[in-house]
Parts: C-alpha cells; sequence; structure tokens
C-alpha cells in the first residue's frame, strides 16, 4: 500500500467517525442563514435586537464589533415610529341585578374645536377683543361660558379676571363653526408694564354633560411699550378718514371688475383712505396684477386668509373676517366702510363723501339703500363697442321691482362699536339711522364680478323693459362719471392696467 493510499484511508476514517458532528454543524449552519434571510423581509418592528445586530454586522461590515451596541440603542431604535397608544378600552354592555340590559355608548374623536383663536386686540385702557370661530352645535345647544384674565409681567402685581362677554355676529348663520366675539372689560386699566391675556373656555358639559371641559389658551401678550404705543394712538387722530373692511374674496374673479371698482373708489373716498382686502382664494395672478399699483401707492393692504377654509363657517368666515378688520384698525379711521366688491357707492354731484358723513355724525351707524342693477341688459347702441366699456358704465338698467326687501350696507364710527356684522352691526354704542335717501346709495351689480366674460348678453334699445317679470328703467347716473374715474385711474397709476382683462 502507497503513502497516498494510507493518507485517504485515514481522512475517510475521521470523516466517518465524525459523520454525527458535521451534520449537527451543517444544520446549524443552514439554519442560521435561513433565519438571517428571514429577518430581511420583516418589518422593523417585529425585528429583535440580537438577530437586527447580526444582519447590521454581515450587511455593514464596515461598523467594528465594538460599536455594534451603540449602534442598535442610538441610530437603529430613533427609526423605529413611535409606538401608537394603544385602543381606549370600551365599556360593555352589562346585565344590572333588577334584570336590566345596562347598554354603553364610547364616544371617540371631537366633532369640533372648542375654540379657534384668529385675533385679539386691545379696545381700550382695561378692555379688550378676542375674535375666533367656536363650535355651533356647542352654543345652539349649550351654554359655553368664558373667563378672562390679564397676568401681568410684574410679579409685584396681581392678575385680575373677570367674566368674558361673548358676542355671536353672524345671526345663526355658522355652519359646523359659528363666529364668536369675546369682549373682555376689566374694572379698571390693566396693561402698564406688559403682560398676557389669558381666556379659560368652559364647555359647561355642553356636548357631553359627564365632563365639564376648560380649555385655557393665550390671546394676546403686550409689552409696557406696546401700552404706551397703544396710548399715543388713542390720543391722536386716526391716520385715515375712511377705512374700508372687505368680506372674504374667492372665486374665479373678474380682474377687470376688481379694477374698475378700485379706481371708482380710490378717488370717491380721497387721499386720506385706505382699503383692506381679505384673500381667501379669489385673488389670483389676475386680480394680484390689479392690486399691486394700488398697493405700492399705500392705498391697499392684501390679507391672505386662505387657512380659514380648514374651517366650516359661512361663506368663508366673512363674519369672522369684518370684525378682525373692524378691531384691527379701530383707531386708525374715522369711519369705517362694510360693503362688497360688486357695489359701488355713490353720493349726489353737489356732495362728497365727506359733506354726507359729517352730516351724519351724530351717529355711530348709518345704513345705505341699494340700487339694484341688471348684470346682462345693455344699451344697444353699445353694439359693438361695450367690450371698450367699463362695467359699470355699460350696465345701465335699473331694477325697479317693488315691495322687496333690499340688503343695506352700513358705515360707522369704529370707536363706538364692540362687534359687527355683513349688512350691519347689532352692537354699538349710540344711535343708528337708515334715513339716508337722498345722501347716499350703492349701486348693486350682483354677480359680475365673478364672471370673466363680457357682462352685455342682450342689448336694448328702450327706456323701460321687463325682463322675466322684473321691471327696469334706464338710470345712466354710473355711466355719465365714468370718463371722470378712468381719467383719475390714468393719472394715478398710469397706463399700466389698460390691458387689464375680463
Amino acid at each position: 500500500m502507497t503513502t497516498k493510499e494510507r493518507e485517504r484511508k485515514m481522512f475517510v476514517g475521521v470523516v466517518w467517525n465524525c459523520a454525527a458532528e458535521l451534520k449537527f454543524l451543517l444544520t446549524a449552519l443552514l439554519f442560521l442563514c435561513s433565519l438571517i434571510t428571514l429577518l430581511h423581509f420583516l418589518p422593523s418592528r417585529f425585528s429583535f435586537s440580537p438577530y437586527s445586530d447580526l444582519t447590521n454586522c454581515l450587511s455593514t461590515p464596515t461598523v467594528p464589533l465594538h460599536s455594534v451596541s451603540h449602534f442598535n440603542a442610538t441610530n437603529y431604535s430613533s427609526a423605529l415610529p413611535p409606538t401608537p397608544p394603544p385602543p381606549p378600552s370600551l365599556d360593555k354592555d352589562r346585565l344590572l341585578e333588577n334584570g336590566v340590559v345596562k347598554r354603553v355608548f364610547n364616544p371617540f374623536g371631537s366633532a369640533a374645536y372648542n375654540f379657534i383663536l384668529m385675533s385679539a386686540y386691545r379696545g381700550g385702557y382695561n378692555t379688550f377683543a378676542v375674535m375666533g370661530l367656536a363650535s355651533k352645535p356647542l352654543h345652539v345647544y349649550g351654554k359655553p361660558s368664558y373667563l378672562c384674565e390679564w397676568v401681568p409681567f410684574n410679579k409685584n402685581q396681581n392678575s385680575i379676571s373677570v367674566a368674558g362677554h361673548k358676542i355671536l355676529p353672524d345671526w345663526g348663520y355658522g355652519r359646523v363653526y359659528t363666529v364668536l366675539v369675546i369682549n373682555c372689560t376689566f374694572p379698571l386699566p390693566v396693561g402698564d408694564g406688559g403682560g398676557k391675556l389669558l381666556i379659560h373656555s368652559t364647555t359647561n358639559g355642553a356636548g357631553d354633560t359627564n365632563f365639564n371641559t376648560t380649555d385655557t389658551f393665550e390671546a394676546l401678550t403686550e409689552t409696557g411699550d406696546d401700552f404706551i404705543n397703544f396710548t399715543s394712538t388713542v390720543k391722536n387722530p386716526p391716520k385715515y378718514d375712511f377705512l374700508y373692511c372687505g368680506s372674504s374674496l374667492y372665486g374665479n374673479l373678474s380682474p377687470q371688475r376688481v379694477r374698475e371698482w378700485l379706481a371708482f373708489h380710490v378717488r370717491l373716498f380721497g387721499e386720506k383712505s385706505h382699503f383692506v382686502i381679505h384673500d381667501a382664494g379669489g385673488v389670483h395672478e389676475g386680480v394680484m396684477e390689479v392690486l399691486k399699483p394700488w398697493m405700492d401707492k399705500g392705498y391697499v393692504t392684501l390679507q391672505d386668509i386662505r387657512d380659514q377654509e380648514r374651517f366650516d363657517g359661512y361663506y368663508h368666515n366673512q363674519f369672522l373676517i369684518v370684525n378682525d378688520c373692524l378691531h384691527r384698525y379701530k383707531f386708525q379711521a374715522k369711519w369705517m366702510f362694510f360693503f362688497d366688491v360688486d357695489e359701488f357707492i355713490f353720493v349726489p354731484k353737489k356732495s362728497t363723501i365727506k359733506s354726507v358723513v359729517d352730516s351724519l355724525s351724530d351717529y355711530t351707524q348709518f345704513t345705505i339703500e341699494q340700487m339694484p342693477m341688471s348684470n346682462k341688459l345693455c344699451l344697444s347702441e353699445d353694439r359693438g363697442r361695450s367690450y371698450r366699456k367699463w362695467g359699470f358704465e355699460k350696465l345701465v338698467y335699473k331694477d325697479v321691482k317693488r315691495g322687496i326687501r333690499r340688503d343695506r350696507k352700513y358705515a360707522v364710527q369704529p370707536r363706538s362699536v364692540i362687534a359687527t356684522g355683513v349688512h350691519m352691526s347689532q352692537n354699538t354704542v349710540g344711535k343708528t339711522t337708515h334715513k339716508t335717501e337722498g345722501r347716499i346709495k350703492y349701486f348693486h351689480y350682483h354677480g359680475t364680478i365673478a364672471e370673466r366674460r363680457e357682462p352685455c348678453r342682450q342689448l336694448v334699445n328702450a327706456t323701460s323693459i321687463t325682463v322675466e317679470g322684473t321691471p327696469y328703467i334706464v338710470d345712466t347716473t354710473m355711466r355719465d362719471i365714468a370718463a371722470t374715474v378712468k381719467r383719475f385711474e390714468l393719472k394715478m397709476i398710469g397706463s399700466t392696467l389698460q390691458r387689464t382683462r375680463q
């Protein structure tokens, strides 16, 4: 037997004698490899740290062995999503000793927020106004209450609390949410040295009589300098004679109609006027091009209020918006006007807007009579030229149907108003008059602002006509001043808007 044959027999013998150990080793390796492969397909939340360490070591050999435990304790654990809270345990129906089956009701979530804060402003040395939205069912079917607390920054001064007076200015028009103005009036001046206004909003069991939930939020913070600046503002004459508070603008608005409206009213109200426009989605690129020249001139402030669309209130929450505007500019204007961008204020030729309001200065509020105009009837003499004319220039047929209650718009002296609405305020200090006929009125071109097309859809060659049961007569009051308004725009901002489209 050769040497090679003896070595081969020796190797076979060793293998045969160790067959059991080899089988065990191969089986262990196969199981380990299978387990590692399986772990790669499991979600991270099912991974167990010892096996995760092993897969990390195998897949990332650059990580030193001595840092494996540290790697898992920081990087890997931080990558895991937070563990969701366990679902609430459900109460079960049960049989009472008297044989009655006691049924159970398990509530989940919340139907509406208790309060959604928009703004808060100081209204005097001892009074504040807080604007926001609240759950409408809470106020219709419950009795929520509000506590106002002033907390001074000076720790030597004590905080002071009063009951908040709640005002619902939207007359029940709210949807999921209703507009709420909280008036906080303290028995003495507060704020000298700075502090913060807290509102404690309590549901008083409304919604669930087993609970009396109170939410506390910080409505306003003032420094000592803020209080000094407010004092100066109150003592000084208002910055503006006239300030316009616009309702929420939404939809695909006509840039041309906005252009006409602005030029007309800047001319009417004069140099010491200002217009606050609220964009609820209606200020698209074309409208912005119309607003920008007047913004640059200092006549227009544009506020983006699109986020209010998250909360389902009436008409893009316009009652909330006008109340914010009232209190935001309360001490900056002598008179504040509330009307829409398809409505044009008019005073007779021998009057000015200043002479009109001066004659009504004994009143905190006056309302304005409406002149409803057709939004489609035009004169046949404008055929072929109507596209060159402005909307209020060519829509000359006035609705004269009798026996209809028409909406009125209004103006106020804002320092004497606590809260306001869209068509008038019911929360004023002082008198209101509706007898303004012959002194001031407004022409209403309903719906024209929301249509980006030529408004003239029926040309008429008559001084009076009845269409679909509604009588109309020709009224050229606005047509007669169109040329003057166009010249005014050209003088103020040049020809930059000459190519504005519908």
